[in-house]
């Protein structure tokens, strides 16, 4: 039967856009992947959709909205505490004592094994002290554990003395206290603290520069790769002033010029003076071989000797210099990051409307990726992103970028697969515009929890208010379940849209029983509290 003329029903909504649709109205993960989850003790195979987990609105909008709400609790929670979160470490037990006792007779057998080229003897032990490593690991231990093998050179040590042009800053001992101070017996302020990239040349109100000619692309793609080192150094600086751990909830965006910033939550007061003094005198160095002159660019690059195990100049065969040769030679350092003059701070009252401002702000662009929070509306900003962008595709991001072979130099861990100039790292790619790292970034002593921790509140909270009703859901014990991933040749996979419909009609079930549950706990008697955690004094 006839629905219309052609154009009309090539206007209808496909049934994919609709089975999407209503995956996102129910919170459903629209780009789930398939895992095969097999029971031992049963023998049952079942395929099971899991999230993608993804961060952006624009990829997965359900999972992005969680990932920001998960955010915002974390964030609420830890900027007003009024208690010091515990993290006194358990005592090491018996068992976790006898294991590194035998770790420490197996590292010595292997040492004696190599020094004697018994290389048979050698690979057993190691493949026994990681058996061990891991033993430890389920028995609770954490940290880092030293490698069998002794370094074959200690890394170059450079001054810590600070430069002339710098300001000095009072240095106390850091106490152990993370929680602000209280004032008038009841009033606990913590702090918002915005700041931002050094000047490269004037801009117009869109971030575009005003003479592209003088303005310094090269300092912009530096200073934007090695942003976070600098962050890192500043919240250092800050608790050897203030003299105690500062704890910090902060996110990195792009201003309109393309340049990071950073916005935190500092929890506890601190004078305004102190947070512009210690951003004047904050700095970093970057020890590194010098890299302003390009060696190799074009067609003329760098090829690999099987032979030699390394790249070669393509005419000469000459052997490019070794990262470990090329800094023991550097004398100064081939960059240093400042903040810009801009430093915002503002005290904020915990549980006031102004606190859940400043939260929404901090967490704003969260969903949004980084080229979507500046995107390029008009041919000026394409032509000052494209500049930019060019510029981070040859400025190394770490030892192992492959970058620094069109300096002359071969970086870290290079292999016959390594293509000379290109980097898959997040800091060359044209979406990120010079935001390699993460953008969130969260003090371990901020709210006493994992954001796993924070998730595992949110269901219990659920599974509570529908235990009061009747309705019980246990926690069912998935570790004794065995975890998949399906091969795409796998004809038994059901397919990607009958897991959706199936999630789809999960979630429906589930929240007629949640909103039956909150029927029966009565009606509000106010504004309602929905959060797994009472909202911080």
């Amino acid at each position: 039967m006839s629905t219309g003329t052609r154009a009309e029903r090539m206007r209808l909504p496909l049934s994919s856009e609709v089975m999407k649709a209503t995956a996102e109205k129910h919170g459903v993960c629209v780009r789930p992947f398939t895992m095969e989850v097999g029971d031992p003790d049963t023998g049952e195979l079942r395929y099971v959709a899991v999230p993608c987990g993804s961060t952006i609105e624009s990829v997965c909008l359900p999972c992005a909205r969680k990932a920001k709400a998960l955010r915002m609790v974390q964030c609420r929670e830890g900027w007003h505490l009024a208690e010091e979160p515990d993290f006194t470490p358990t005592p090491p037990s018996d068992d976790q004592k006898e294991l590194m006792g035998f770790r420490a007779d197996l590292v010595k057998l292997y040492r004696d094994a190599v020094a004697h080229g018994e290389e048979g003897q050698a690979d057993e032990l190691r493949e026994e002290i990681r058996g061990v490593d891991e033993e430890l690991r389920q028995l609770g231990m954490r940290g880092r554990l030293p490698s069998p093998d002794l370094p074959e050179r200690k890394p170059a040590k450079r001054s810590t003395k600070r430069r002339q042009d710098a300001p000095n800053l009072p240095r106390r001992k850091v106490a152990k206290t993370t929680v602000g101070r209280e004032y008038a017996g009841r009033f606990r302020p913590s702090m918002f603290v915005t700041l931002t990239c050094d000047t490269y040349g004037r801009v117009r109100e869109d971030g575009t520069p005003v003479n592209p000619g003088e303005y310094d692309y090269r300092r912009a793609a530096r200073d934007a790769v090695h942003f976070s080192s600098l962050v890192d150094r500043w919240w250092q600086n800050l608790r050897r002033v203030v003299g105690w751990d500062v704890q910090y909830f902060a996110t990195v965006e792009p201003q309109k010029r393309a340049a990071p910033h950073l916005h935190a939550a500092v929890r506890g007061s601190i004078p305004h003076e102190v947070i512009r003094q210690v951003t004047e005198a904050t700095y970093h160095q970057v020890w590194w071989p010098n890299h302003d002159q390009l060696v190799y660019h074009g067609d003329r690059l760098p090829v690999w000797d099987a032979q030699a195990e390394s790249f070669v100049d393509p005419e000469t065969r000459e052997p490019l210099t070794a990262w470990g040769e090329a800094v023991e030679v550097v004398e100064e350092p081939a960059h240093v990051v400042t903040f810009g003059r801009q430093v915002h701070s503002k005290g904020i009252l915990g549980g006031t409307d102004e606190a859940g401002r400043h939260i929404g702000y901090l967490t704003k662009y969260l969903t949004k990726s980084t080229g979507e929070v500046v995107e390029a509306s008009t041919n000026r900003q394409r032509e000052h992103h494209d500049r930019l962008h060019a510029e981070l595709s040859i400025t190394p991001c770490s030892p192992r970028c492959a970058a620094w072979m069109l300096y002359g130099i071969q970086p870290l861990g290079a292999t016959s697969r390594t293509t000379p100039g290109h980097c898959k790292g997040r800091a060359h790619r044209r979406t990120t515009l010079g935001l390699p790292g993460r953008r969130v970034l969260v003090s371990r002593k901020w709210s006493g929890k994992t954001l796993a921790d924070h998730k595992a509140d949110r269901k219990a909270f659920v599974r509570d208010m529908l235990a009061a009703v009747g309705i019980v859901k246990p926690e069912q014990d998935t570790s004794r379940l065995i975890w998949r991933k399906v091969d795409p040749r796998d004809r038994d996979a059901p397919p990607r849209a009958h897991l959706l419909l199936r999630a789809i009609a999960e979630r429906i079930t589930w929240k007629a029983e949640y909103d039956r549950a909150l029927l029966a706990a009565g009606p509000p008697t106010g504004e309602q509290e929905t959060s797994a955690t009472p909202l911080a004094a």
